[in-house]
C-alpha cells in the first residue's frame, strides 16, 4: 500500500464553495444558487478495529461531496417574509476507506439534502424583536449551542458495515459529513438577537447509524454581551427498533430517553477571556442502558497585545459510561466536538465513557493564516478498564492562500495505551500513529 505524503497532496486538492449566489433580486423577491463542494485527502499509518477493518497496515483514502440547488425568499411590505430551499448532495469515498473501517472506499450516492420552507415575522411583532417569531418545516439542519448535543444529522457511514439485512450507507464522505440535514423537522424560534429567546423543535432522523431517532424539545437562551446562558430539554420519542438493537448500534436506543442540559458561553465581561461550560444529565427511561451525566468546563485567554495574538485554552470533559452523545458535531473549530481527529473519528472513545483533558493553542501570523496545536488525554475509558485510553497531538493550519483558495492541513500523532491485543482499538500495535489530512476550499 502506497502511503500518501501530506506535502505532496496539497496541489491535488480541489474544492469549491458558493453560498447563496444571487440569481435574481427584485421587489423583495430573491432567488439564489447554492453550491457547496469539498474534497479531502487522508492518510493513516494505523487502522482501527471498531468498524469493519480487520487488518493493520494503514489506509489512504479520499472523500468529496458537492451540494447544489436553490434557495430564496420573498419579503412582504409588512416586513414579514417567507423563505425556502431545495438542494441535492452527491458524495463519495475512494481508496482504502477510512482508518476506522466505517467506509470501504467504494461509496457514491446522490440524494435529497435540503427541502424546507419557513416564515419570519420581520417587524410585525416588535415586542419579540426583529424576526422575533419564525416557523420552518422540512429537511434542514438544526443545532443547539455549540453542538455538544445536537449539531445536525452528520454521521455519514459508508457500506463497510452493511450486511445481515442492515444498510448504513449514506454515500461516503465520512469525515467531511456530506449529509447534515434532518429528514423531517418542525422548528419554532421565538425572540430576537439579544435577551430571552427560545427554540421549540421536533426532529426526525432518517440515518440508520442514529436508529432513525425522533426527538422533540425546547432550547431557551438568555443572550447578553457578556455571554449566553442556555437550558435545553430533549425527549426521545421513537427509534427504529431494528437499528436500535444494542448489539448493532449501542448508543441509539432512545425511545423514552430524557436529556436536560445547562450551559454558558461568553467572556463574563472580561475582554480576551473565553469561558464555556455545559452540564448534561440523561435519564434513559425504560431502556437497558444506564443513566448518564456529562459535563465540561473550558477557559481560555487571548494575548491580544502580543505578536500573532496567541490564545491558550484548557478544557476538562467527563462522560459517564451510560451517556449518549446524541447528534454532536463539528461546530466552533477543531476539537469541538470531535475531540482528537484520530480518537474522535476512528479510534474512540466517542464522547462517551471517558474523561478528557484538552489543551489548545492558536495564533494568527497574518490575517489570512491561523496555526494551532491541540493535545488530548483520554483516560478512565471503557468501563474503567482503560482499553481506549490514549493521548493525541494535532497540528493544523487554516490558510487563506488567495481569496479563491483556502487550505487546511492537519497532522496528528495518536498513541493508544493499549493495542487491540489488550482490548484497545488500534489493530495489532500500540505504536504512535501518524495521521494526516488536507481539506481545501475554493470560494467564488
Amino acid at each position: 500500500m502506497t502511503k500518501t505524503i501530506l506535502a505532496a497532496t496539497i496541489a491535488t486538492l480541489m474544492s469549491a464553495q458558493v453560498s447563496a449566489y444571487t440569481l435574481h433580486s427584485e421587489g423583495g423577491t430573491e432567488l439564489n444558487l447554492d453550491i457547496e463542494a469539498v474534497f479531502g485527502v487522508f492518510t493513516s499509518k494505523e487502522n482501527y478495529g471498531l468498524g469493519a477493518k480487520t487488518e493493520g497496515g494503514g489506509s489512504d483514502w479520499q472523500e468529496g461531496y458537492i451540494k447544489y440547488g436553490f434557495s430564496g425568499s420573498h419579503a412582504y411590505p409588512s416586513g414579514a417574509s417567507v423563505y425556502g430551499g431545495l438542494n441535492l448532495v452527491s458524495s463519495g469515498t475512494w481508496g482504502d476507506g477510512d482508518a476506522g473501517g466505517f467506509t470501504s472506499g467504494d461509496e457514491s450516492d446522490t440524494d435529497l439534502e435540503d427541502a424546507y420552507v419557513g416564515w419570519r415575522s420581520g417587524s410585525l411583532m416588535s415586542a419579540l424583536g426583529d424576526d422575533g417569531l419564525e416557523f420552518s418545516f422540512g429537511r434542514q439542519n438544526f443545532s443547539i449551542g455549540d453542538g455538544f448535543l445536537i449539531n445536525g444529522d452528520a454521521l455519514n457511514l459508508g457500506d463497510a458495515l452493511n450486511g445481515g439485512g442492515y444498510d448504513f450507507d449514506r454515500g461516503g464522505a465520512y469525515w467531511l459529513a456530506a449529509r447534515k440535514a434532518f429528514d423531517r423537522t418542525a422548528i419554532v424560534r421565538i425572540g430576537g438577537a439579544e435577551g430571552l429567546r427560545a427554540d421549540l423543535f421536533w426532529i426526525e432522523s432518517d440515518n440508520p447509524a442514529q436508529a432513525m431517532t425522533e426527538l422533540a424539545g425546547i432550547n431557551a437562551e438568555y443572550v447578553m454581551p457578556e455571554g449566553t446562558f442556555g437550558v435545553a430539554y430533549i425527549e426521545g420519542l421513537d427509534v427504529n427498533e431494528k437499528y436500535a438493537d444494542p448489539n448493532v448500534m449501542a448508543l441509539t436506543h432512545r425511545d423514552g430517553q430524557q436529556t436536560l442540559s445547562l450551559r454558558y458561553q461568553g467572556n463574563a465581561g472580561v475582554e480576551n477571556l473565553f469561558l464555556s461550560g455545559e452540564f448534561v444529565t440523561q435519564d434513559q427511561g425504560d431502556n437497558t442502558r444506564k443513566d448518564g451525566d456529562a459535563w465540561y468546563m473550558e477557559a481560555g485567554w487571548t494575548f491580544a497585545d502580543m505578536p500573532w495574538s496567541p490564545s491558550v485554552n484548557y478544557r476538562y470533559a467527563t462522560f459517564d459510561e451510560g451517556f449518549d452523545p446524541l447528534f454532536f458535531g463539528f461546530n466552533r473549530g477543531y476539537g469541538t466536538w470531535f475531540q482528537g481527529e484520530v480518537a474522535a473519528n476512528y479510534a474512540g472513545p466517542f464522547n462517551s465513557d471517558t474523561d478528557v483533558h484538552h489543551i489548545g493553542v492558536k495564533a494568527n501570523p497574518t490575517e489570512m493564516l491561523t496555526i494551532g496545536a491541540l493535545f488530548f488525554d483520554f483516560n478512565d475509558t471503557a468501563g474503567g478498564s482503560g482499553a481506549l485510553d490514549g493521548q493525541e497531538l494535532d497540528l493544523y493550519a487554516e490558510w487563506v492562500v488567495t481569496p479563491n483558495l483556502i487550505i487546511s492541513p492537519l497532522i496528528g500523532f495518536y498513541t493508544p495505551d493499549n493495542s487491540s491485543v489488550n482490548g484497545g482499538s488500534q489493530i495489532g500495535t500500540d505504536d504512535t500513529n501518524v495521521y494526516g489530512q488536507v481539506i481545501a476550499i475554493v470560494p467564488f
